[in-house]
């Protein structure tokens, strides 16, 4: 074997595989072969100690791609360990549990402003947080990052202690309407009503319908006050009407007037009757509807779902005179015989499939007999529609939620 002067060797050739040079040839002349022929074993070998090149590049891509690959890899494991400890609520992968204010200052709002409250005038219509500040805690951001926050509320009426959820619509905490007292909506649910309220889950759209009928001109921007609306499970079909049957937790009084005291705390609400409205599905529908004609003085307007129009509880055996009190047919007969009485306004849906086949003509005949005076209806016959809150939630942006806005006020100073 032979080296040329740069270092890179020849390969090797027989004897006789070269041309003979005569002797006194010249060596300036270029030295040629007379042929080239293929090494014995494969192509040249590049110098010792020298990469082999076109091998290299080969290799240079793939652990490339093996690089790729491993980071893809456990950026997707971090990703789905992120979304598992998110789903089972483990910090810092989820809010849920973190304070919540509303934009109200800490210690609580009064209306004298003392505390960083905006003060108002005596003759403004919008009511700034009365206080004491309860303790909200996030049950769940919603894709606009508005919350749904729940607080234990010790009722200093009715003396019963139980969850309400919250919500307020992102206008709650625009500057523009810093000073504007907002109208609420209690959502009262059907079933059980307990130990939840199933409204405060985002499954069923209500908060963000809310938002996209408010930004539609269909629709007021309400806070929704989400309170369980019985005292225990309805397991063996007992439940309580929404009503104070004697002997029993006061949840009319619960819902009447502890938690609308509970958001007159701690939002920045309306005075009048014009701020304050019902909406509930079956047994919550009827909630509703009996709050509204019971106490006229203090709320205006209600949307009632599949509801029930007459008290039908167990726990009213032997109290005949107070579930009397408690009928809405009877309490509309008494509104409308009454001078001066106040208007109300009863936007009800009904589904023509509902499970209960007297739910539709019962509601027809009680808008059909009552419907005259103060007592103002709607009502919305749902093709198809069957007896769930997956059928309400839509249809109320189809009239029930127009009907009910435009009588009431919000957001006013």
């Amino acid at each position: 074997m032979s080296y040329a002067p740069d270092g890179q060797h020849q390969p090797y050739r027989s004897e006789g595989q070269y041309q003979q040079q005569p002797y006194g040839t010249s060596y300036a002349q270029p030295y040629e072969p007379q042929y080239q022929p293929e090494p014995p074993y494969g192509p040249p070998h590049p110098p010792y100690g020298e990469p082999d090149e076109p091998e290299y590049e080969q290799r240079r891509p793939r652990r490339g791609r093996r690089w790729l690959i491993a980071g893809v890899t456990v950026l997707a494991l971090a990703g789905i360990a992120a979304g598992v400890m998110y789903h089972f609520e483990i910090p810092p992968f989820t809010d849920k549990g973190k304070d919540v204010s509303f934009g109200q200052p800490a210690g609580g709002g009064t209306a004298g402003g003392t505390d960083g409250t905006p003060k108002q005038a005596a003759n403004a219509k919008a009511l700034m947080p009365t206080g004491p500040k309860a303790e909200f805690k996030n049950s769940m951001t919603l894709g606009d990052g508005t919350h749904v926050a729940v607080t234990t509320l010790d009722g200093q009426k009715s003396g019963f202690k139980g969850k309400v959820w919250v919500w307020a619509p992102k206008e709650y905490n625009d500057p523009k309407f810093a000073k504007s007292g907002f109208p609420v909506m209690i959502a009262l649910p059907g079933g059980a009503g307990y130990p939840s309220n199933y409204w405060m889950g985002t499954d069923l759209g209500l908060q963000t319908s809310i938002s996209k009928w408010y930004s539609e001109g269909k629709s007021k921007p309400f806070i929704l006050a989400m309170p369980v609306l019985n005292p225990g499970p309805d397991d063996k079909g007992i439940y309580w009407d929404g009503s104070d049957i004697p002997g029993q937790p006061k949840m009319g009084t619960w819902l009447t007037e502890d938690v609308p005291d509970l958001m007159k705390a701690n939002f920045r609400t309306i005075k009048s009757r014009d701020g304050w409205a019902y909406m509930g599905s079956s047994t919550g529908g009827f909630a509703s509807l009996k709050a509204v004609l019971q106490h006229p003085d203090k709320f205006k307007a209600a949307i009632c779902s599949g509801p029930d129009i007459v008290p039908d509880s167990s726990l009213w055996k032997g109290h005949d005179k107070e579930k009397a009190e408690n009928n809405p047919e009877l309490l509309a007969k008494a509104m409308i015989d009454k001078k001066g009485a106040p208007d109300v306004y009863l936007a009800f849906q009904v589904g023509d499939n509902e499970n209960n086949k007297k739910t539709l003509p019962d509601v027809q005949k009680f808008v059909a007999t009552y419907t005259k005076g103060p007592i103002h209806t709607s009502l919305r016959v749902i093709p198809g529609g069957q007896h769930n809150a997956k059928t309400y939630v839509p249809n109320m942006g189809e009239g029930p939620i127009q009907f009910i806005s435009k009588v009431m006020e919000g957001p006013v100073e």
